[in-house]
């Protein structure tokens, strides 16, 4: 098949590069600023969809960044490509501080302490509204009783933290991402452009020399050497 890996991942080795890529984490980084720089839109387009991106980055729909991100450069008019790519700013390296700065300012909005220990007692949060997930999965097509009051803690004292104290630090970082971004993108458009300017200035001449001496040649050929005025 034409799309199919060459190499088989083993399945350690696929959450293993989700982690950590094969190249590294620099090479991810410079791949995504390359793809970034060479997208064919204006640099305020690509902007608002950096803003998109890195906003998404800041909500806990975890597994629909990219559909948050697409939305909202939509509403935007940002460049949608350039959104997707945004969402990179929410990666293994940052979803730690992101959540533990969202959570921090959601419970001082909300005005009400953490429901939980930051450290062992979140991760209990999680595990216990994946469980009430999975019973209410099987729940669903048998005859046991759904259960709620997990989820219910999940969203009291993550979810709706974390939705809420996402939105400022969110605006701030992608907005700083977008006044970061723009400047870059249109001094490397413009770069680009007298680049290629230059380049077809370089082959203008030697066409143009080109034909003259071809022109030149042809008229020699039609009217013969110039023998002068005197010589028979």
């Amino acid at each position: 098949m034409v799309f199919k890996r060459r190499d088989r991942r083993s399945p350690g080795r696929a959450v293993l590069e989700v982690v950590y890529p094969r190249g590294g984490w620099r090479r991810a980084f410079d791949y995504v600023k390359h793809r970034i720089r060479r997208l064919p839109d204006t640099p305020e387009k690509i902007g608002r969809g950096i803003w998109a991106g890195v906003f998404a980055a800041w909500t806990p729909f975890y597994g629909f960044h990219f559909i948050v991100a697409a939305l909202l450069a939509k509403v935007l008019r940002g460049n949608i490509l350039a959104a997707l790519l945004g969402t990179f700013a929410g990666n293994p390296l940052t979803y730690v501080p992101i959540g533990v700065i969202a959570l921090g300012t959601g419970h001082a909005i909300l005005g009400r302490p953490p429901g939980s220990d930051p450290g062992r007692g979140l991760g209990a949060d999680f595990a216990g509204a994946g469980r009430d997930l999975w019973h209410n999965l099987g729940a669903a097509f048998g005859p046991e009783q759904a259960h709620w009051g997990r989820l219910a803690q999940f969203y009291h004292d993550v979810f709706l933290p974390y939705l809420v104290g996402g939105i400022l630090p969110g605006i701030v970082a992608s907005t700083v991402a977008y006044y970061v971004t723009v400047p870059l993108i249109a001094a490397y458009q413009n770069r680009r452009r007298k680049l290629l300017r230059a380049k077809l200035g370089r082959l203008t001449p030697r066409e143009g020399g080109a034909a003259g001496r071809d022109t030149a040649t042809g008229a020699e050929a039609k009217t013969g050497p110039d023998t002068g005025p005197d010589r028979r």
